[in-house]
This record gives structure tokens, sequence and C-alpha cells, in this order.
């Protein structure tokens, strides 16, 4: 009979089983074990290959197809999990910082501020969200504008469509086809914050310089190779000149001195113009990510929300806790009006809620109000939307006071805070409705992600 305080050593368990259990590990956990002993080290070593699938199968079988990844350009799968998991890190939604990067015409409203990244059969794809522009309705608008994959030489990629012209697709290598796509690099600037530069490097014949992600620290220096995120030198000084460009400058005047110099000399030049004309199709854009997207039960309003207004346009929101203890909401829509991106909607230092049963003024102030809704969903029967039946209220909420927002040059900058007194109602399916008490309208808020996935999508019609 066995002895039941008797430990078997981890090495003599069968070799699914042991990878079964190490695949539960972070590379740095796996790096950690090897390190207690040379029995550890052999077998991770011995188990490395199909340890490195099993991580990644793990991981992100259930977000895309792994072998989709690895078996077209026969990749390791230590180096696909590193590239997956600096692709892993784009995922959600993101807010543009600062000006658009793709060129527009001068009267053109600039594109949506909100992007989502999602996971796609072999690629990362980023829409641009915004709300339908159809008054009264709930639909967004996804507009895919940038791809990054796996590049036939191993090396990350990335393309945008400046237009968002194109539609997804389960094929990364034929949508890389089209002539429209401008290359581009993808820069972590921290873990919250995205530069996406075109890449005039990029060269369409396998080249590595494709594509590039870089990764970035704070201080906005570049550090070296980081889970197997590719880096590149960009200190611009005369001894870190990319060899291609040393090549370009030796080509240059060599074609001036050889025979027929100067037609290689012009076609030299032509490839520069050309190069030069793709750099103009894109310029640098900042993306900053949208960390609290959903609502917890410690803070049921967070997140990202949609909802129609007084003027039966649909507007996102973005509600947040701050360190302060007070609720701020802002607009994050698609509008061209100035300011509009960024515009506040409410602040409230008051974060306890009025538990049921309510007073009778509480009812009154929530019964006099009307609740803005698509007209062509209303039950014409009982006056009122089926999603509508399950909005009981749950708390309340006294919206306390607002931004006294002060922008220069503004007719009527400075807000009164007396006249945005206002409710904030909590209904029991997690949803919420805010409304002022100086309107008689309610305001009702729909999630717009659920499971990592945007509800109410419509395509983007291209005239």
């Amino acid at each position: 009979m066995a002895n039941p305080n008797s430990s078997t050593p981890f090495s003599d368990f069968p070799e699914d089983v042991q990878l079964c259990i190490l695949s539960f590990l972070t590379p740095s956990e796996i790096s950690a074990f090897a390190a207690t002993s040379k029995t550890s080290l052999s077998l991770c070593r011995h188990l490395s290959p199909k340890l490195w699938f099993s991580l990644c199968h793990r991981r992100w079988s259930s977000k895309t197809l792994i072998h989709k990844w690895s078996h077209r350009n026969k990749i390791p799968f230590k180096h696909l999990y590193q590239t997956l998991d600096a692709y892993d890190q784009l995922i959600g939604f993101w807010r543009r910082s600062g000006t658009a990067g793709a060129k527009t015409l001068v009267h053109s409203p600039p594109p949506p501020p909100l992007v989502f990244f999602e996971w796609g059969p072999s690629f990362v794809a980023g829409s641009r969200v915004s709300p339908c522009k159809t008054p009264g309705l709930y639909h967004v608008i996804k507009s895919p504008f940038i791809w990054l994959g796996i590049g036939a030489n191993g090396e990350p990629v990335s393309f945008v469509d400046p237009e968002c012209k194109l539609e997804l697709c389960d094929d990364l290598e034929r949508l890389l086809d089209n002539d429209e796509l401008v290359p581009v690099s993808v820069s972590f600037m921290g873990s919250g914050h995205v530069v996406v530069e075109e890449n005039a490097n990029f060269s369409y014949s396998n080249s590595p310089e494709g594509g590039r992600i870089r990764r970035v620290s704070s201080s906005g220096n570049l550090r070296g190779e980081e889970c197997g995120v590719v880096v590149e030198d960009v200190s611009g000084s005369p001894g870190s000149l990319p060899d291609r460009l040393v090549s370009e400058i030796y080509q240059h005047f060599a074609n001036r001195t050889s025979p027929g110099g100067e037609r290689a000399s012009r076609r030299q030049r032509r490839r520069e113009k050309e190069r030069q004309g793709r750099r103009r199709k894109w310029e640098p854009e900042h993306f900053v990510k949208i960390v609290n997207c959903s609502p917890t039960r410690l803070r049921p309003l967070q997140g990202l929300w949609k909802g129609i207004c007084d003027d039966m346009n649909l507007d996102f929101y973005l509600v947040s806790y701050d360190d302060i203890g007070g609720i701020a909401c802002r607009k994050v829509g698609d509008s061209s009006h100035l300011f509009a991106e960024y515009s506040p909607v409410f602040w409230t230092s008051n974060t306890t809620f009025i538990e049921s049963p309510f007073s009778a003024e509480e009812e009154y102030i929530y019964d006099c109000r009307i609740h803005l809704r698509p007209p062509e969903a209303t039950d014409s029967i009982h006056g009122q939307l089926p999603w509508m039946e399950n909005h009981v209220v749950s708390r309340i909420l006294d919206i306390n006071s607002s931004y006294d927002l002060v922008i220069p040059n503004l007719a009527g900058a400075s807000v009164n805070p007396r006249q945005v007194q206002g409710r904030i109602w909590l209904y029991g399916n997690g949803t919420f409705g805010f409304g002022f008490l100086r309107n008689n309208y309610i305001i009702d808020l729909k999630h717009i992600s659920q499971n990592g996935c945007i509800l109410d999508t419509m395509e983007l019609c291209n005239d």
C-alpha cells in the first residue's frame, strides 16, 4: 500500500500532465520553475516546443485560430506567443488623442474618436466606432481601418485603410493585396498610449522593416527587446543610420558616376517621390486606452454607454469614477461640433444612492418625465419599449453639481451649477438613465459592448 505522505516528483508525471500544469503558468513563472533545479531546466527544455504551443492554445484559442497564425508562416510558437502577447494589449476600446491621422479635406469632419480592437482569425483588427446618424436608432457603425498580423518573414506587420472603405474578412493575405492600404508602425508609449504612424521604410518584398510594433517607455525612450516585440533604433545619430538608408545614399552617388547613371538616378528619384507620396497618406495618430469600459458592483455607472439625446441623435458617454470620490460623465461620440468629443455632461461628488422605497417627491420627479426612445419601437398598446419593461428603478443618485466649464472665445462659457441639478436612476437590469430637473425627459443609457463584442452594429455605407 502506498504511503499517503509520500510525494511524487513532478518529472515522474506523464508528459501530457506536465504540459497541462505548466500551461497555466506565465513565461516568467516557467523561467522561475526551470531555475529551481537541473531536472526542471532539462524538463522545460525538452518540452519547450509543445509547451509554447500549450501556452498559446490556453490563452488565445477561444479568441483566434492559433494554427492559422503559425502554419501559414511556420513560425515557432515561442515567437508567436511573444507577438500575440503584444497584440493582446490592444484589445478593447481606445480614444483618439489629438488630431486625426488620415489626410482629410479641410471642411470634412474628423474621424470618430472611439476605436475598438478585436481578434480576427489570424490578425487583430481595429475599427472606428461611431453612433448611427439616423435619428432615433441605437445602432452603432463599426468601420475597420487598421489590421495587424504576421508577415511572410514572421515579423509583425500592420496596415491602415485611411478611408475605411474595406470590410473585415477572414483572409489577411487577400486583404493586404489592396494597394490603398498604408503600411504603419504601432508604438506602445507605456501600457495605455499607442501611436500609429506611417512606416516609410516598409518594403513589400518581405522586408523585416514592415509594420513593426515598437514598445516605448513612458518617458519616451525606447527600451530593449521586451516580450519578443521588435524595437527600432530611432535615435537619429549618424552611427544609427539604417543599412537601407546607407545603401540608398551609396547607390545615389554611384549612379551619378556610372554609365547610365542618370537614368538610374531618375528612377531612384521617382521611387523616392512615390515613397514620399505614400507617406502623405497618413499622419501620426495617438490613442489612449479606456481601461474601465464596463460597470462593476462597486462602480455600477462606470464604462462606455450609448443614449438618445433630446435631438433624437445617438451619442456615446464615458462615465468614470475619479480620484476625489466623484463621478464624471462626458460625451465621446462622433460629432463635428467644436469640443463635442470631450463635452462634459455632469459631475457629481455625491456617490451615495437613495435606496427603495422612495419618497413621493422622488416618485413624482421620475414619473413626470418622458423616456427618449426610438419612436418606431414603441409598443402602441402599452406605450413603452419591450426593453423598458425591465427598467424598474432600484436606486437613485442625486446629481448635485456639474462642470464649471470655461472655454476661451466661446460665448456663454460659464455654466451655472444651480441649473443642472438632476437625478440618476439605476435600473434593475444594470443600466441607468439620467435627467436634469430643468428638463422633462430622461436619457436612458444602454451598453455599447458585451462579452467583447459591440452590440447593434451596422455597416458603414460608402457613397
